[in-house]
This record gives structure tokens, C-alpha cells and sequence, in this order.
């Protein structure tokens, strides 16, 4: 019989049919998953059904007996003698438009007036009706006489508000399990095609898995696994099988270790995987060979070839192959020195690339693995992990670095805590020594051993056979050690010339380390100076929802900032800044400038003026620091003046009573506007010099422009945007894209620009904040214009409270008397026309009194004989803050007062004034 017969034979006797193939029974599987699937979601779908027709008869009927409850002429129709003559039509009318199955008029005590069946007007209605009689709107399932139904029981109110009836509509149970009937027919329908259609789908998958599995079952394909298995990685023959085309279809763990095939070597030609070119002619030759020797790099194989029909009708080929060098041999010692010297000068180049000193620890290890060691651990002291100087005892180090050849290892995990309690360790003794420390033989290292029995136990048991222990030594002092392990993977222990080797790789990276240390300690000082200076938790203020995000800087923080200030009016500031240069004299400057913005904020200036200020201030720093040079200062290394040579910001104004916005920039980029369409556009804003630079001629300008509610105001430093590799215009052009997406929160905003447009190591400090505009809905803002006569106080004081009794606040109202009365009253006497008043409704109750002249008013004491001044003292008594701020033509007034009096801690009761007696004060 021929070999081909013998394969088809073994293949009909291997082959199952049925559900015993792993096909059918993946094909069963799967119809059952989806006959389970469309039940459970046709059940969902019936079951969502009747709750929406319940929750819509619900609906309906409430939306029927409120209309009808509120019909005008209802009330009166109640109280008339015969109800029912005049509401039975309407009543009627009212069910057949609506299209409920009743409606009913109700008197108080539950009496039918009307009813859509006319035998039961007169009878009392059944159920809980009392809530409606106490005034309560509700909706119910009830289940009595005449019929089980889905009610709404609305109260009729008259002028005066006592419930004078009820309307009662509703759809009988009946009705609405006919809607949900309606349905099952089409449900059951979808439900069989989407059973259909997932059986179909399973079986195709199923023919599919059949062809490719050759209808073995499960025991079959188990068994052909394991061989395939064991072929692949526990014989230690190498075995490649090439397709007739060339093609590598396989090669196991042993053929790819000789030849050194890449990762991705199956499927590709025999050609493209840089084999030796004897091997690749005789792997595409076809012809067989026994035992012929082939150059495997520097490596020697016993090559043995036999054709074969895998993969292919006809031709193909396995090779298996064996290595015969003699390792020991052909390795002299010129070129492991050679191997050195090129291994100290990838370590100069790769270690060290970051300023992180846990970064140089892994590269340390990284570098060292696989040419001179299987595994390199690397402990620091806790301190030099901080960046503090190194200090406390050696014998306790933090293990901060592990690179070995195999992700697996006996060895203690990054983070752990190394203790080096017995003196005769190889560690110990390198770190009292001094220098490199050689254990050729661990399982003879009693010291290492007794210090931890069972981790000794498991590495010996691992393979670990040979160390090399290095102290890591900087200015003469300790850092911290590295330590050096070989293998079963290398049966070669470590000797005497790697002594010199370990040392001076050790050198190398203690110097790196110590320069990432310093520098760690100083980034760390300046983060925690920058962070302190930044806000920590926002301000309240209802004129926007904000988030804001503050990164440093990888390689030195710089001086950015941003703030959120409320202003008087229900206003608000955002600010965002950038100060020159890094380091810690920027984080301070920064703090100066913060600080300074909030100050001048509290005069209410507009953002063109408080940067012109902001800047005068600059120059005034700048002017100082030049004198301190002159007198002869010492400086820090860093330059006199470094830190006040210049900064940009931007100052943005939003009024949430109008949607107005004033923005003004001194050389910092504008925001970006997102509309609530998600549509996104960059307000052009008047160029203005960065500040400390000098204005000139050229005064800080403002743009003005009007916010939709739910527009978001996004402020950003320019790290933002640009770096190295991305110039300024593709960062907007790839923030644009990133904001152009609707409905998401700041918080959220946040998050997506930062994940779409962060560097991985930032050059530079980022400040983001994002502002959503809210709006004070205009029911809450009440206006009036004052006639320049004293007799108009009254009358506009009246309306003021009968306002806030519209509010809910007649609690605040007497107090809002008293301030109105007298900021109106002055604004009359000293004030020029025109006279106007405002109150907001906000987190608290703000009045503002306008008018045209630019008098500033002044708190003073009256004495007992003056027979005015004391009005204002009493505006700043009742008022939780008050002030003044400035237009282009007059100026406001302005005293915000708590929405809940505040009770006075003395116990004493304030007493009632006349606020007509407040228009004989004055200011």
C-alpha cells in the first residue's frame, strides 16, 4: 500500500460525524446560545412593551385631566347648582378628542359630577382620592368598580387656591393590554427570523470548522496538539518543514534557537529569512542529505533533509538539524574583550538618556542583559529614589530595576525592600569593600544562602549559579549596588576579567544616577512650589462649570498658571499665564503674579486696564532684581533677574446676566470657542505685547463677544500645542479637531484633549482650563429706571419687594429695603441721571444701583449730633460684601445680600427700621 493510501485511511479511521465532531458540537453550542438570546430578548422586548404602555396611558391621562382640571370657567362650572348640566359636554368632548376611555368631574368629597358612563354620575368614586383633595396631582393603577383602569386625579384649585373638585381621566387595563397584544404577533415574528438567521449563521460556521478541522472530534484534535506540541518545543533536534513554493510552514523552538529565524518567520520564503546560502539551496532543492555540516552563524549543524507532499501535492521538505560546535573552542578571548569594549560603549549611549533615576536603573540592567548576564538587578537607597541625598545605613535597599532573559525569575520583584543582615554576603562585602565582588559558585556562598534560606533555595533551584556584586559609587559615596547573575542559560560562571568590566559599567551608571538624583530633588522642590501657588479647590460661583488640568514639565517646571476669581455681579474672572523660563524662580514669579491678578481683580477693572497694571508691576520686579544685581547680590547660578523677564496672560470676563464676555491678551494665545453644535472657532483677539516687555504705544486692547449658554470657553499655555516635533499652527489644527465633538462636559474636555494632543515627555508646563458658560435665567433679573425725585424711592422699593415676594425671599425683603432705599436715595442727592436698579438672584440676592457721575462714596462713623452719614454703614452691616465698581460713564453700586438672614452671634435682635426714614440719610 502506498503512503498516500495509508494518510487517506488513517484520516477515514480518525474522522468523527455528528455531534461527536468538534464541529457539531460547536454547531449545538451555538444554536442553543442564540434559541436562549432571541427568547430572553423577546421576553425583554413584551415585558418592555407593557411598560411602556402603562407608563404612556399614565402620561396621557394625567396630561388630559390637567388640561381639563385647568380649562378656564372649571372652578366657576363647581360652584354653580348644576355642575353637571354644564360640564357633562365638555367632559364628553374632552374623552372622544383625547382619546382616553373617561373622564370624570369630581366634587371634593368624591361625588360624580360628569362621567363618561352617565348611570354612574352621582355615585361616589372608589379608590384613594384623598391626595388629590389635598391638593397632590397622581397617577395610579386602580383596580375596582366600574373597571380596572390607568388613572390620573387632578385637584381644581379656584383664585384663592382651596380645591373646589377633581378630574379624574384615564384608559381601562383592557385598552392598554390590547396595545401591548398588538405587538406580540410582529415580535414573535422578529424573534423566529433572528432565530433563523443565528442558527443559519452557526451552521455555516460550523460547515466551515468541518472542512478545516476534517471532521475530527475533540479527542483526536487534543491528541494532535500535544504531538504538535511536543515537536514544537520539547525536542532538542531542530526540525524545519518548507511547502514546495519555498515557504517556511514550520520550525520549532530548537531550529528557531540555531538559525536564528525572526518572529515572524512562517509563511515567508526560505529566501528572506537570511539562512546561510548552502542551506537555503538545499532546503529549495529538494533533494535529500544526510548529515551534511552548514554554517548557522557561529554555530555548525548536522543538517539532514528528506522530501515530503506536506503542505504541497507534490514536493516539499523536512530538514532536521543538530548542533556540533564546539562553543568553548571557537570563542577566544579577543573577541569576548572585543565584545566588551562595544558592550561600555552602547552603555555610555544608553544609559543615562532621561534625568529619571529609576529610568537609569532599568537601563543599567537593560544594557547588561543578555551579553553579560541573564539577569541584573539593580537596588538604590530609598533616599536617592527621592532625589534626597543618600543617607541611613547600606544594609536595607529598595530593589528598583529587574531585566533578566526570561520575564519569570527567582528573584525578589521590583519595590521590595533588600536587607543585607549577614555580614559575609557577597553584597555586604562588596559594599564594605568598596569594589566588585565575585561568587563563581553560588551553591557554595554560605553568607548568601543563611541570609534568606528559602530564596537561596529557589534561585539554585531556578539555575542561578554564578554572581557579580557591584556597589554603585558616587563622589565616594554609596548609591546603592547592582547585582550581576548567570544562568542554566549560560553554564559559563562569571571569572576574575569581569571584574574590571562590572566596575566600570557600575561607574558609568552611579554617574547618571546621581545627576538624575540631583536633578529629581530639584524638579521636586519646584513641582511642590508651583503646586502650592496654584489654586486647590475653585471658588463657588454659578457663572460657569470649570475643570482644569496642570501637568509640569518633565525636564524643569515652568510658570504656569490659571485662576477662577468671582467678581461682584454675579461675574466671573478666568485667567490663564505662562511666566518665562523655568525652575524655581519661575514658580515663584508665577505666585506673584497670581497673587497680583487677584488683587487688582477686587478693583473690578476691566482685563485691559488690570493688564496694564500687571505689567507696571513686572517692570517694578524687573527694576528691583537690576538694582540687587548692581548692589552686589550674590545670585544663585540662575541670573539676577531670571524669573521676572517676562510672562503672557490671558484675562477673560464673562457676565452670566447678559452672556457677555470680555477677553483681553497680553501675548498669550486666545481660547478656543465651542459652540453647544460642537462647532469650534478661535475669537480673534488684539494683538498685545507679553507683559514686562514695555507697551509703548500700543495700550492693551479687548475683544468683546456674546456666549450661548452651554458654550465652552477652552484657555490654554501654548505647551499645549507645540513642542519639538509640532509647530503651534498643527497643535490649534489638532485641538480644533479634538473640541469639535458636542455634549461633553468640561471634566470630560479635559480628559480627550489631554489624551489626544499630550507629548509623551512634555518640554514644557501645560495649563488647561475649560469653562462651560452658564446663564442666570432673566425671571431671576428684575430692572428698573429711577426718576431723579426722592419721592420715586418709595414706589420702586415697593415693586423691589413685591419682586421678591415673586422670589420666595421675603425673608430677605426687609434688608433689601434698607439697601435699596439708601443706595437709591444717594444716587439721587449726589449722583447724576440716569438712575438705575437692578436685583440678581443668585447664590445670594445682589442690588446694584447705577448711575452717571463717577462720585466714590465713602464708609464713615457718624457722631451722635450728625444728623446723616450713617446709611452706607448700614449697607456694609447688612450686606455680606458691597462695593463699587467703574463704567466707562458712572458707576454702579453694588451690596450682596444672604439669601437666609444670618442670625447675629450676640443674641441681640436687630432692630426694624422705617426704610422711608433711610431717604433723610445720607452718604
Amino acid at each position: 500500500m502506498t503512503r498516500g493510501a495509508n494518510r487517506s485511511a488513517g484520516d477515514t479511521r480518525g474522522r468523527s460525524t455528528g455531534l461527536r465532531s468538534v464541529a457539531g458540537q460547536v454547531f449545538a453550542l451555538q444554536a442553543l446560545i442564540a434559541l436562549l438570546i432571541v427568547g430572553a430578548a423577546a421576553l425583554a422586548l413584551v415585558l418592555q412593551g407593557q411598560y411602556d404602555s402603562q407608563r404612556d396611558a399614565r402620561n396621557r391621562s394625567l396630561a388630559v385631566a390637567e388640561a381639563f382640571a385647568h380649562a378656564p370657567g372649571l372652578a366657576d362650572a363647581l360652584r354653580s347648582s348644576d355642575p353637571t348640566a354644564l360640564l357633562q359636554g365638555r367632559a364628553e368632548a374632552a374623552r372622544v378628542g383625547s382619546g382616553v376611555d373617561f373622564v370624570a368631574v369630581l366634587s371634593p368629597d368624591g361625588a360624580r359630577y360628569t362621567d363618561s358612563d352617565p348611570s354612574l354620575i352621582g355615585q361616589r368614586a372608589q379608590g384613594d382620592i384623598g391626595r388629590a383633595r389635598a391638593g397632590e396631582s397622581f397617577t395610579e393603577i386602580f383596580h375596582g368598580a366600574p373597571n380596572d383602569a390607568v388613572r390620573a386625579v387632578v385637584p381644581v384649585r379656584d383664585e384663592n387656591g382651596t380645591v373646589v373638585g377633581m378630574v379624574t381621566s384615564g384608559l381601562e387595563v383592557e385598552t392598554v393590554g390590547k396595545a401591548v397584544q398588538g405587538r406580540l404577533p410582529l415580535l414573535l415574528g422578529a424573534a423566529a427570523i433572528g432565530l433563523v438567521f443565528a442558527v443559519g449563521g452557526a451552521g455555516l460556521v460550523s460547515a466551515r470548522l468541518r472542512r478545516q478541522t476534517h471532521g475530527l472530534g475533540p479527542a483526536e484534535v487534543t491528541r494532535l496538539k500535544e504531538h504538535h506540541e511536543a515537536v514544537l518545543h520539547s525536542v532538542k533536534e531542530g526540525v524545519v518543514i518548507v511547502a514546495a513554493d519555498g515557504r517556511l510552514l514550520l520550525a520549532n523552538d530548537e531550529a528557531r534557537r540555531l538559525l536564528k529565524l525572526p518572529a515572524d518567520a512562517e509563511r515567508r520564503h526560505v529566501s528572506e529569512l537570511g539562512l546561510d546560502p548552502r542551506t537555503s539551496t538545499l532546503l529549495l532543492s529538494g533533494r535529500a542529505a544526510t548529515d551534511e555540516v552548514h554554517l548557522a552563524g557561529d554555530r555548525l549543524l548536522a543538517v539532514n533533509v528528506r522530501p515530503t507532499g506536506y503542505g504541497a501535492q507534490d514536493g516539499g521538505c523536512v530538514m532536521t538539524m543538530r548542533d556540533t560546535t564546539e562553543l568553548a573552542a571557537l570563542t577566544g578571548r579577543a573577541e569576548v574583550a572585543r565584545g566588551r569594549l562595544r558592550l561600555l560603549y552602547e552603555a555610555g549611549t544608553r544609559i543615562g538618556t532621561t534625568l529619571d533615576v529609576v529610568r537609569t536603573a532599568e537601563e543599567l540592567s537593560e544594557v547588561a542583559v543578555p551579553r553579560f548576564a541573564d539577569f541584573v538587578t539593580v537596588e538604590l537607597l530609598d533616599p536617592v529614589v527621592r532625589g534626597e541625598e543618600p543617607s541611613g545605613a547600606f544594609t536595607e535597599m529598595r530593589r528598583t530595576a529587574l531585566t533578566g532573559i526570561r520575564a519569570e525569575s527567582p528573584l525578589q520583584p521590583v519595590g521590595d525592600l533588600i536587607r543585607f543582615v549577614v555580614p559575609s554576603t557577597p553584597m555586604a562585602s562588596a559594599l564594605d569593600e568598596g569594589r566588585a565582588v565575585l561568587q563563581a559558585d553560588l551553591a557554595a556562598a554560605d553568607g548568601w544562602r543563611a541570609q534568606d534560606p528559602e530564596g537561596a533555595a529557589q534561585a539554585l533551584a531556578y539555575g542561578l549559579h554564578s554572581l557579580l556584586t557591584v556597589p554603585l559609587l558616587a563622589r565616594g559615596v554609596v548609591l546603592g549596588m547592582a547585582n550581576f547573575w548567570r544562568g542554566a542559560d549560560t553554564p559559563e560562571p562569571f571569572g576574575e576579567e569581569d571584574l574590571s568590566f562590572a566596575e566600570e559599567l557600575a561607574a558609568r551608571a552611579a554617574l547618571a544616577i546621581d545627576n538624575a538624583r540631583r536633578f529629581t530633588r530639584e524638579h521636586t522642590m519646584a513641582v511642590a512650589l508651583q503646586r502650592s501657588l496654584l489654586p486647590r479647590v475653585l471658588p463657588e460661583q454659578s457663572a460657569v462649570t470649570v475643570s482644569y488640568r496642570y501637568l509640569p514639565a518633565k525636564a524643569g517646571v515652568g510658570g504656569d498658571w490659571f485662576d477662577v476669581i468671582p467678581l461682584p455681579g454675579a461675574r466671573v474672572a478666568l485667567v490663564v499665564g505662562d511666566v518665562v523660563g523655568h525652575g524655581v524662580h519661575a514658580a515663584a514669579t508665577m505666585g506673584r503674579l497670581r497673587t497680583a491678578v487677584a488683587n487688582f481683580s477686587t478693583l473690578d477693572l476691566p482685563p485691559d486696564e488690570l493688564l496694564g497694571h500687571l505689567d507696571e508691576l513686572i517692570d517694578r520686579l524687573a527694576e528691583e532684581n537690576d538694582s540687587g544685581a548692581e548692589g552686589g547680590e550674590e545670585s544663585d547660578g540662575e541670573g539676577p533677574a531670571e524669573g521676572s523677564a517676562g510672562a503672557t496672560c490671558l484675562y477673560v470676563i464673562y457676565d452670566p446676566t447678559t452672556g457677555a464676555c470680555t477677553m483681553s491678551s497680553a501675548g498669550h494665545p486666545g481660547p478656543a470657542l465651542v459652540r453647544p453644535d460642537g462647532s469650534v472657532e478661535f475669537p480673534a483677539l488684539p494683538a498685545g505685547l507679553p507683559l514686562g516687555l514695555g507697551l509703548g504705544e500700543r495700550p492693551f486692547e479687548s475683544a468683546r463677544l456674546r456666549l450661548e449658554p452651554g458654550s465652552k470657553l477652552v484657555m490654554f499655555t501654548d505647551g499645549l500645542l507645540e513642542d519639538r516635533t509640532r509647530d503651534f499652527d498643527t497643535g490649534l489644527r489638532l485641538l480644533r479637531e479634538t473640541l469639535a465633538r458636542p455634549d461633553r462636559s468640561p471634566e470630560q474636555t479635559c480628559a480627550d484633549v489631554l489624551a489626544a494632543m499630550l507629548f509623551p515627555v512634555p518640554s514644557d508646563d501645560i495649563a488647561l482650563l475649560v469653562a462651560s458658560a452658564r446663564r442666570i435665567p432673566a425671571d431671576r433679573i428684575a430692572e428698573w429706571e429711577v426718576p431723579g425725585d426722592p419721592s420715586a424711592v418709595a414706589p420702586v422699593r415697593n415693586q423691589a419687594a413685591a419682586r421678591l415676594a415673586r422670589w420666595g425671599l421675603e425673608e430677605a425683603g426687609f434688608t433689601a429695603e434698607l439697601v435699596l432705599s439708601e443706595l437709591i436715595t444717594n444716587a439721587i442727592r449726589y449722583g447724576k441721571p440716569p438712575v438705575r436698579v437692578r436685583l440678581v438672584y443668585d447664590r445670594a440676592l445682589i442690588c446694584e444701583v447705577s448711575d452717571g457721575s463717577s462720585t466714590s462714596p465713602h464708609l464713615r462713623h457718624a457722631t451722635d449730633t450728625d444728623e446723616g452719614g450713617r446709611g452706607l454703614f448700614l449697607v456694609a452691616q447688612f450686606a455680606q460684601r458691597w462695593g463699587t465698581r467703574y463704567a466707562r460713564r458712572g458707576k454702579t453700586i453694588w451690596a450682596e445680600l444672604p439669601v437666609t438672614p444670618e442670625q447675629r452671634g450676640d443674641g441681640a435682635v436687630t432692630p426694624l427700621l422705617d426704610p422711608d426714614a433711610l431717604e433723610d440719610l445720607a452718604w
